[in-house]
């Protein structure tokens, strides 16, 4: 079997060292082949968009000997090789201008000594530019710009609101050289994990045409089922694939659903292990602040709809935490629906898979309510949900109210909202990657939560005060949408005392058929 690329990518080296290679080159054949000539890909991290944007860098140069049996292969004009523009924004801080400023003085460098261009500009848009028409020059041919990871500049400052913006005008004053010199140009590619508004980040940028919810496009980056069951399938030996697809699978850019890619070859080559790999590459810290500013109603989380128009802007001076969610990767799409008399795509959004739903959750368990003992806590309650004792569920989240510290509360009135209590239920059960609806849709109203384990289903109603949860459920006949799936349905009223800050009165019953 072939070696596996973890953690490269670099084209050339995948090919000459023989490494697996999933190939991807049928996708840059058809993007260079459709007669636009700037394109921007918003994919969530680790997900294969630098490896992509090598591939396009050694295709331009003509690199024929590395794509031999290769889709492309047989279909590009080798004799002709242009001058590519490199710009990776990864490996530095920019926590400063200054950081800011070095990175892309060294990465212009970089391009000057391959290209042998010497600027004469010290600014970086203006050195860009330069090189740009100076490597027209030289070579009698169109330029080819690739930039990986646009937006790291922004979002490494995100938390220094300052900072991010001063980063945003001078990446702004160095993409708006793409524009000015759109003649010189042949093709261009940008990729990035956000998608920042154009007005914010790509004013005048008109020509930029973006596919990363463009169908045709949707396995650009990532694994799919396919890849799986047959380039994968060697190193998948003796792993229940039905299990590894629930838990690595799920990302959806409106084509097949795909793997990501780290989460895969790290699996297998960690002994075929189920670990949270990609999530804990990198913390979402910044995410608990916004749903700790917000009060973010977190159970909206399993069942969120939202417009083309929310998934495809993002602003740093007005930061939408599903937006966010999304474009990280946290969240993907689960449906797509037009309404043909508003003229309106909508978008139904998920977890998209096990490993994000237990490890969000956790994460978001340990640093916004810092439980004394969490993994005890998680014991106790999937022990009660399967065995259907609900007195050892009730008594499980009195331990689990009483351990949250009380600074939590401190000016904070969240203690008086359904919501919070709500929101701490939900994510300990979604830490125990089971199946959960938020505010699930009845005709006669919203169930708070609905809770799936095996042939189980539990329907949670949660009120702050006296006012009588399990009537309500009882009231609206919440039950009767599950009425037919031939399962045991629990229903479950709990209500909070403000003061106390823990359950005051938990009653439940079992539907009788």
């Amino acid at each position: 079997m072939k070696k596996l690329p973890l953690g490269i990518q670099t084209f050339s080296e995948i090919i000459e060292k023989d490494y697996l290679y999933i190939d991807k080159t049928k996708e840059a054949y058809e993007l260079v082949e459709s007669g636009t000539k700037f394109f921007f890909l918003s994919r969530p991290r680790r997900f294969g968009k630098s490896l992509f944007i090598d591939t396009l860098q050694e295709l331009f140069e003509g690199n024929k000997k590395l794509f031999e049996g290769l889709y492309v292969y047989d279909k590009w004009e080798w004799d002709v090789s242009y001058p590519v523009i490199k710009i990776s924004w990864g490996g530095a801080d920019f926590q400063t201008l200054e950081d800011l400023e070095e990175k892309a003085e060294a990465v212009l460098e970089e391009n000057q000594q391959r290209l042998k261009i010497e600027c004469t500009k010290s600014r970086a848009n203006r050195c860009f530019e330069e090189l740009i028409k100076k490597a027209y020059e030289k070579y009698n041919q169109q330029v080819v710009v690739l930039i990986d990871e646009y937006d790291k500049p922004i979002l490494n400052a995100i938390e220094n609101l300052p900072q991010a913006k001063i980063n945003r005008e001078f990446i702004k004053g160095m993409y708006e050289v793409l524009k000015e010199n759109e003649r010189y140009i042949k093709f261009g590619f940008l990729t990035g994990v956000s998608k920042f508004s154009k007005a914010s980040i790509f004013s005048g940028l008109n020509m930029l045409r973006d596919i990363s919810l463009n169908p045709h496009y949707g396995n650009i980056c990532g694994y799919t089922q396919k890849d799986i069951e047959t380039s994968f399938l060697p190193y998948l030996d003796g792993v229940d694939l039905e299990k590894f697809k629930n838990y690595y699978n799920g990302y959806n850019f409106l084509k097949d659903p795909v793997y990501n890619p780290f989460d895969t070859l790290q699996f297998i080559v960690n002994d075929k292990i189920y670990d949270n790999y990609w999530f804990e590459s990198g913390t979402p810290t910044y995410l608990i602040k916004l749903i700790k500013q917000n009060n973010y109603f977190l159970p909206k989380l399993s069942s969120l709809i939202v417009d083309s128009k929310l998934l495809n802007s993002f602003d740093i001076e007005n930061i939408d935490l599903e937006v966010i969610l999304y474009q990280a990767g946290y969240l993907t799409i689960d449906t797509m629906e037009v309404d043909e008399d508003l003229d309106i795509i909508e978008y139904k959004l998920k977890i998209p898979n096990k490993e994000v739903k237990q490890s969000l959750n956790s994460f978001i368990i340990e640093t916004l309510l810092k439980p004394s003992n969490q993994n005890q806590d998680k014991k106790n309650i999937i022990r009660a949900l399967k065995k259907s004792d609900l007195e050892q569920f009730k008594e499980a989240f009195i331990s689990i109210f009483a351990s949250i510290p009380y600074n939590n509360y401190t000016n904070n009135p969240i203690q008086t909202y359904e919501g919070f209590y709500a929101s701490v239920v939900y994510v300990y059960l979604q830490s125990l990657g089971l199946e959960i609806i938020g505010e699930d849709v009845t005709n006669k109203g919203r169930i708070d939560l609905t809770v799936k384990i095996n042939n189980l289903i539990y329907i949670i109603e949660f009120k702050v005060g006296s006012e009588d949860a399990l009537k309500q459920i009882k009231e609206k006949n919440y039950a009767q949408k599950y009425l037919n799936q031939n399962k045991e349905i629990y229903l479950v009223g709990m209500n909070f005392d403000e003061s106390e800050k823990n359950i005051k009165k938990f009653e439940w019953e079992k539907i009788k058929w």
